[in-house]
C-alpha cells in the first residue's frame, strides 16, 4: 500500500507542475530563476528522453505501456528479495514513466519546462527526475549497498 501512495505522490507532482506550465505559459515561453543558469522554459516533447522518436507516439506508447507492466510486476514478485533502496529505485522509474505516460495519452506530448542552461541544452520535468533518481537508487545498491550487505552475511 505504502508503494502506491508513493507513486500517487510522485505522479501527482509531476502532473501538477507540468499543469502549472501548460495553463499559464505559452509554448517557448521561459522565465529565468537564474539567470543563465536555471529557467523555466514551456517545450512540448512528442519524443522520448533528449527528444528522440519525435512524433513516434504510438511505438513510445506501446513501448512504455509494457515496461510499466513489467516493472509493477516484476516490483510485486521481488519486492521481499530487494533491500528499501532498490523498491524505492523501482518505485520513482514506475512513477516516472506513468507520469510521462499520462502527458501522451491525454496531451499527444509531454510537457518539459526544467531548464538548467550552464549544464547542458536538454529540458526535461519532473516525471525523467523520477526515473533519474530511480536508476540511481538501484545503481547505488547493486554497487555499494549490495556488496556490503553480502560482505555482513559471509562474516
Amino acid at each position: 500500500m505504502i508503494y502506491i501512495v508513493l507513486i500517487l505522490i510522485l505522479v501527482g507532482a509531476d502532473q501538477l507542475s507540468k499543469y502549472l506550465v501548460d495553463t499559464t505559459m505559452f509554448e517557448g515561453e521561459t522565465l529565468p530563476l537564474v539567470s543563465n543558469f536555471f529557467h523555466i522554459t514551456y517545450v512540448k516533447n512528442r519524443g522520448i528522453a533528449f527528444g528522440l522518436f519525435q512524433g513516434k507516439l504510438d511505438i513510445i506508447g506501446v513501448a512504455t505501456i509494457i515496461a510499466i507492466v513489467a516493472i509493477a510486476y516484476f516490483l510485486y514478485k521481488e519486492r521481499k528479495k530487494m533491500s528499501i533502496i532498490e523498491q524505492l529505485g523501482f518505485i520513482y522509474i514506475l512513477a516516472g514513466a506513468i507520469g510521462n505516460m499520462i502527458d501522451r495519452v491525454f496531451r499527444g506530448y509531454v510537457v518539459d519546462m526544467i531548464d538548467f542552461r550552464g549544464i547542458w541544452s536538454y529540458i526535461f520535468n519532473l516525471a525523467d527526475v523520477w526515473i533519474n533518481m530511480g536508476v540511481i537508487f538501484i545503481i547505488v545498491d547493486q554497487l555499494f549497498l549490495k556488496k556490503r550487505r553480502k560482505h555482513e552475511e559471509d562474516k
